[in-house]
């Protein structure tokens, strides 16, 4: 290819792909038939224009002007067009890995099935509540199912606090057979109905303790809506996997540090009030016990290892 022609800028159809683009997104609704033809006509514009980008190379081209991000994108768009074709030539509508956002390509859709939003997109999260304190288990910005890690979870409660939690309160996807029969073998009750048939005749203490399970798990459910409503997790705008993971980190840990707060207002209250009487009561006689002993069975105060803690 002479210097002449390699200087020619190729052409994209750049306007064309537009306007037949918008022709099928801008109907209400779209067949099966109009919506696989237009996929295979910006395959089409899109093979082209790869085309022509892989002649420039072997006319002499280089990608080293390129910066690192465009370079990405550029094998995020190869990726997405092998996708993209590798469906559209079977007639299928998944493949492994499917790339859905340019600038995020680690990003997965995730079928949630809920109403209004059947998809969702973003990192999926195992988060369990120990005393109103959140721990981050697993997160992944790939589809996972959460009753593979109940035993894990408990498996790391064990290792922290050196025993078994008395109760687990779960969501139903959780009560598995084989959770069901892994709890047991280690006395943990794991809350919610049993498997099979409803019976008939419920206790009033049955039902007792499964309202209470239900109030109990509502903790979990409740941290999700403030860290959502006051420490903004459902408005991530990093972009990079990692920045993103250490985004979420940081706002559970900011939840778990505002409950530490209060609990050291709390102590600090109590300084000067009296919690029976409301009377003002003398430092020498105040009883610090029990704040402590719950600071140290969360392993937020070392007593072995802070000799300042004595001091209190």
């Amino acid at each position: 290819m002479s210097p002449r022609k390699r200087r020619k800028k190729p052409r994209t159809s750049r306007k064309i792909a537009r306007k037949e683009y918008l022709k099928v997104a801008k109907k209400r609704k779209v067949s099966y038939q109009e919506r696989r033809k237009a996929i295979g006509k910006q395959l089409k514009y899109l093979k082209k224009n790869l085309g022509n980008i892989e002649d420039l190379i072997q006319a002499g081209a280089s990608l080293e002007n390129l910066s690192k991000r465009q370079k990405n994108c550029l094998e995020t768009i190869k990726k997405v067009y092998e996708q993209q074709q590798s469906m559209w030539e079977n007639k299928t509508q998944s493949v492994p890995q499917r790339i859905v956002s340019l600038t995020q390509p680690h990003i997965r859709p995730i079928v949630r099935g809920k109403a209004g939003k059947p998809i969702e997109f973003g990192a999926k999260l195992s988060v369990s509540c120990v005393d109103n304190y959140v721990f981050l288990d697993k997160i992944s910005w790939e589809n996972f199912n959460e009753s593979c890690h109940l035993k894990e979870q408990v498996e790391k409660y064990k290792e922290t606090f050196g025993y078994y939690p008395e109760s687990v309160h779960v969501d139903k996807i959780y009560r598995t057979r084989e959770n069901r029969n892994w709890c047991k073998e280690r006395g943990i009750r794991i809350s919610g109905p049993k498997l099979g048939r409803p019976p008939k005749n419920v206790s009033e203490e049955e039902k007792k303790q499964a309202h209470s399970d239900e109030c109990f798990r509502n903790a979990i459910e409740g941290k999700f809506g403030q860290a959502k409503r006051r420490f903004s997790l459902n408005l991530v705008m990093t972009k990079l996997p990692e920045t993103s993971i250490t985004s979420i980190a940081i706002t559970f840990f900011v939840v778990n540090l505002c409950k530490l707060l209060r609990q050291f207002l709390s102590l600090f209250l109590s300084l000067f009030t009296n919690n029976r009487t409301g009377e003002l009561i003398k430092p020498p006689f105040i009883n610090f016990d029990y704040t402590l002993n719950n600071f140290y069975v969360l392993k937020l105060i070392d007593l072995s290892e802070n000799p300042w803690s004595k001091v209190a």
